[in-house]
């Protein structure tokens, strides 16, 4: 008997969805056994707003979507934070919530509430399985979570309906995708490239977009045949290898880089958006050009903002037009005061290592210490300014944070779900004390995996940036001190290796033995929460 449960679960197997994370209730257990037939596997995590991060976490590492599983009333709205996060992230979610039986779902109260409304601000679309239609519906909903933008579908699923046989098994593949290719000569192309060469300050800035669409190549090509430094959003970071000298790093978040940065937009003459959405910044970059004939956007689907307006837009996928571009450009000479050079060597300066033990050093060590092809997790925070400024990156998605919604205890379920996705690869995250409290309960989900996950954690026992934020406005300090955690203890506890460092040498130390470990390892990085200022 193929059951509806079957039918969706091979539908998402299909699609290529190979994970499913969450946490069972009675009305999703017959899906989640739907699943394991289907070779999809259900990893329990310890909070629903955690497991939709850790889909996340495995959707950006494999590029196909999420899974997240959920069941009715709490177990949905404990999701709500995740699925937020998915949807100003741009992740392709699926979210299949459990659902009253419809034969008494008008007269039943215990844990019923409006699921569809309560997803209504954060999802694409939602739709409830039916029988007669569940192949097509899950089919229609990843193509919806898949289409740019991206972003979480929602499905409500009843134990009835999820357990019966289906009347009519379909399951729906993906279709196979055909991209024609853009030329040097597409008249758009040669007329946007001759504008492009006679710049003399020309400019590059790269977001996510890019990213996904693997413009990285290409982008390198064009900003070495034009001479055009190359700034990225910092979920961009690593688009183009960070130690080029046309690399300028990544910008958004620190107040002291971005006045740098942006003495070059104000002068730049030609600024080129590739794949770039707004929402990967902040409020300083409110028209980084003051003139919109300046601006010429590159993106497959225009991002719903009014940051800035682009005198031309080129509507086509990222890597492609780039891609033309690099060969119909000619060379010429640009930036010949040496600007860029100077600006890349003031950011150095003011980003550099300061004596002794510090959030700096605890940075350059990591840096020191990770091979390019490592992954890196950053949580929200002072840290993750600070990381996101003097990280290297040197491939895409190398470094995964929440950069859209910022939002606290992400950087653990995102490592997990990295991980779950690609065991082969060694997963770093970096979080902050008060981070790590939030969601400490993952820490048993890494040990039920048994995912050899490397946890640098900046203890400081403060909201660091909070405190910086409440003192640069002339306010005292309230609501932001944390006790002092005996973090080593809790990981033991924990099942996994707990170390407190307070040095360089112990911190390389057991970032070298963790590599070899078959369990976590949380590593705690105690400094005075001072350290921070005048950090960034």
């Amino acid at each position: 008997m193929t059951r509806i449960a079957d039918t969706i679960a091979a539908t998402l197997q299909a699609h290529g969805v190979r994970h499913a994370f969450g946490m069972p209730g009675g009305e999703v257990v017959t899906l989640i056994d739907g699943l394991e037939v289907a070779g999809i596997r259900f990893h329990l995590a310890r909070h629903e707003t955690a497991a939709a991060i850790m889909a996340a976490g495995a959707a950006l590492t494999t590029a196909t979507p999420g899974l997240l599983v959920a069941t009715v009333g709490p177990g949905l709205a404990n999701a709500v934070n995740g699925i937020a996060d998915a949807a100003q992230e741009h992740v392709p979610l699926v979210v299949i919530s459990g659902i009253v039986d419809r034969p008494t779902r008008a007269r039943y109260t215990h844990q019923v509430i409006d699921h569809a409304a309560l997803l209504r601000p954060l999802v694409k679309a939602s739709f409830e399985v039916e029988p007669e239609s569940a192949g097509p519906t899950v089919a229609r909903a990843l193509a919806v979570a898949s289409a740019e933008p991206m972003g979480p579908v929602h499905l409500d699923l009843s134990p009835a309906v999820a357990a019966m046989p289906d009347p009519a098994p379909r399951v729906v593949a993906p279709p196979a995708v055909l991209r024609p290719a853009i030329g040097p000569h597409d008249p758009a192309i040669a007329e946007l490239a001759g504008r492009i060469s006679q710049a003399r300050r020309p400019l590059i800035l790269a977001g996510f977009e890019a990213v996904r669409a693997g413009a990285g190549p290409a982008l390198l090509r064009l900003a070495e045949r034009l001479g055009a430094p190359v700034v990225t959003t910092y979920k961009a970071k690593g688009l183009v290898p960070e130690d080029h000298a046309l690399a300028l790093g990544g910008a958004g978040l620190s107040p002291t880089a971005d006045a740098i940065l942006l003495r070059l937009f104000h002068q730049t003459d030609l600024l080129l958006f590739v794949g770039y959405d707004p929402i990967e910044m902040r409020l300083g970059w409110l028209d980084p050009v003051s003139d919109p004939d300046r601006i010429v956007e590159i993106t497959a689907v225009p991002a719903d903002h009014a940051m800035h307006h682009a005198g031309t837009r080129l509507l086509a996928d990222p890597a492609a037009a780039v891609a033309a571009l690099a060969e119909a450009v000619g060379p010429g000479e640009t930036w010949t005061d040496g600007e860029p050079a100077g600006a890349r060597a003031a950011l150095a300066e003011r980003f550099a290592a300061r004596a002794g033990w510090s959030p700096h050093a605890i940075i350059e060590t990591l840096n020191r210490s990770l091979d390019d092809g490592d992954l890196v997790t950053v949580d929200a925070g002072a840290h993750r300014i600070l990381l996101s400024q003097k990280w290297i990156a040197r491939r895409p998605l190398s470094l995964l944070q929440s950069a859209g919604f910022c939002t606290m205890a992400a950087a653990l379920p995102l490592a997990i779900g990295a991980k779950v996705a690609d065991p082969s690869r060694r997963v770093v995250a970096v979080m902050g004390d008060g981070g790590l409290e939030m969601g400490i309960g993952e820490l048993a989900t890494l040990r039920d995996l048994g995912l050899p996950v490397t946890i640098v954690l900046f203890q400081d026992e403060s909201l660091a940036l909070i405190a910086l934020k409440q003192n640069s406005a002339g306010l005292a300090s309230h609501g932001v001190a944390l006790g002092l955690t005996d973090f080593a203890a809790v990981a033991a506890g924990f099942g996994g290796h707990g170390r407190t460092v307070e040095s360089t040498a112990e911190l390389e130390a057991e970032l070298a033995a963790a590599r070899d470990r078959d369990r976590f390892t949380l590593i705690a990085c105690r400094f005075d929460a001072d350290a921070y200022h005048q950090a960034f």
